[in-house]
Order: structure tokens, then C-alpha cells, then sequence
């Protein structure tokens, strides 16, 4: 892991960086007894050491442009957007990051295809147009279970991860008072009161549709974006420099293997004899 992080110079200072600035932020939130605040941090923590852990284990190529962009989505997510409230206080803040998401996981799937495509034991090759393809359906299949995760988080612990919605117009078939499926609109609503008291919202909350459908659909831009610049990134074999090249893993060399070499300076280890120990002080042979 330390020869992992290490590696490049350009992911390993933003690691750096990022890391000392979350040490910060979890002493700040410690002295004013935030524990929620301190759980993110401890979180993100974490988080910024999986990257290094995927290319150990799994013996992949992170590029540094694809590593920096995770350490940075990491820290945006947990530190700015949960521990200083980016969410609520910066509009489009859970956009951007839902966006960036969908290109990453994008990224993602494309790679996993194209590792698999590229490894020897396996006998066929896929076209760009279906490269293409499974990494849109992947990022988009990401996106639909992080909403689902959404959710599950505000119906069962009572959350606001979907975020509300300030609307000014209602469209429902629920308020049909002949049951025959009519849709019945209340127009310009300018306030909301709920046992005799206002909200003060200046229109009707919507609680969470709109919030999802916006972060899927950004999701499926980001996912749009990656799949078009993939696809033509394969289509040249490679050729032609493309966006796509900076976020594609790539198996890693002999030399950068890192888990094997430590695996193989281990066996080494094991494998020298003892040293003999020399004859005693006295000279006497052994066992006199």
C-alpha cells in the first residue's frame, strides 16, 4: 500500500492534501462534539485509501487523472457536502457530485469489460458499440440503486436524503371526487399551512420525486458522456487521444505489481537457511 500511494506523484500529494484536511475537519468536529459530523470524517478516512487498495488487490492501473477525481468526489461527498451542509447551502452541489458519478461508475464498467476483453484465458473479443453499451447500463444501474438507497434511508430512519422541492402547481387524479381517473390541477400555490400554521415556503413541498428524477437524469448525462468518448476510444484502438484513455485502468506491469513482489520477497525470506552458529567461546567441539 505505502509503494501503491506512492506511485504517482500528482495522486499521492492531492491524497496527501486531502487526507490532512479531513484530520482537520475530524478534530473540529470532535471539540464541538459533532459525533455525526466525526462518523463522516473517520468515513471519508477510509474511503481515501480504497482506490490504492483496489490497484494492490486486484493488480490494475488507476490513471492518476481517474485516481484524483475519486480522492476529490470522496471528499466533496462526505466532508463538503454531509460535515458543512454543500448540500443545502450550494444549489446544484448534489447535481455536480450525482453527475460526476454517473461518469465515474460509467468509467467503471467500461474498464471491468475491457480488462475482461483484454485478458488472455478468455476467448472473444467485444465490439466498441457494446463496450459502449454495458458501461451506460452499469453507471445507470449504479444510479438507480444509490436512489434506492436514498429511499430506504428516509422511509425506515426518517432522513431527507431525497431533498425536497419548492413546487407552485399540483396535478393529481386523488382529488377526483367521480373516481374516473380525471386530473384534477391546483394552480398557483403560494403557501402550504399545516394545523393552522404556515410554512413560510412560498409554495406546495414535494417530497423527493423531483429531487430523484433530477439526479437520475444527470446521472444518465455523466453516463452518456463516458459511454460516446469510450466507444470512440475503442473505436481507434487506442490511437486517437481521448478523454476516456485518463479513466481506463489497465493491468499493472511486473515492475508495479507491488502484491507480488512483496509475496516474492516473503518466499525469499522463507526460503534461506538458518544461519549456523559459530563454534563456542572455548573452542571445545559441540557436545563435549
Amino acid at each position: 500500500m505505502a509503494r501503491e500511494l506512492r506511485e504517482h506523484k500528482s495522486s499521492f500529494i492531492v491524497f496527501y492534501i486531502l487526507r490532512l484536511l479531513v484530520i482537520v475537519v475530524l478534530v473540529r468536529q470532535l471539540m464541538l462534539a459533532n459525533y455525526e459530523g466525526a462518523f463522516f470524517c473517520i468515513l471519508a478516512f477510509l474511503l481515501l485509501y480504497v482506490p490504492s487498495w483496489i490497484q494492490v488487490k486486484l493488480r490494475i492501473e488507476l490513471p492518476p487523472p481517474l485516481e484524483i477525481t475519486i480522492f476529490c468526489f470522496i471528499f466533496a461527498a462526505e466532508i463538503l457536502g454531509e460535515v458543512n451542509a454543500f448540500y443545502v447551502v450550494i444549489p446544484g452541489w448534489d447535481t455536480m457530485l450525482h453527475t460526476i458519478n454517473g461518469f465515474l461508475a460509467a468509467a467503471v464498467g467500461f474498464s471491468m469489460v475491457m480488462l475482461l476483453n483484454d485478458d488472455e484465458r478468455v476467448a472473444f473479443h467485444l465490439s466498441p458499440a457494446f463496450l459502449a453499451m454495458v458501461a451506460f447500463c452499469f453507471s445507470m444501474t449504479i444510479g438507480v440503486l444509490w436512489e434506492f438507497f436514498e429511499f430506504g434511508m428516509d422511509y425506515f430512519l426518517g432522513t431527507d436524503m431525497q431533498k425536497d422541492t419548492v413546487i407552485h402547481a399540483i396535478h393529481t387524479v386523488s382529488l377526483d371526487p367521480t373516481l374516473s381517473n380525471k386530473v384534477v390541477t391546483i394552480p398557483d400555490i403560494q403557501d402550504v399551512v399545516i394545523n393552522g400554521e404556515s410554512l413560510g415556503l412560498g409554495g406546495y413541498l414535494d417530497i423527493g420525486i423531483i429531487d430523484t428524477m433530477k439526479d437520475l437524469f444527470v446521472n444518465f448525462i455523466g453516463a452518456v458522456v463516458f459511454s460516446v468518448t469510450g466507444f470512440l476510444y475503442v473505436k481507434s484502438k487506442g490511437r486517437k487521444k481521448s478523454a476516456a484513455q485518463s479513466f481506463v485502468p489497465s493491468k499493472k506491469t511486473a515492475e508495479r505489481d507491488y502484491l507480488q513482489q512483496a509475496l516474492e520477497e516473503v518466499m525469499q525470506e522463507e526460503e534461506q537457511p538458518p544461519a549456523q552458529e559459530g563454534p563456542s567461546a572455548s573452542g571445545e567441539p559441540e557436545g563435549a
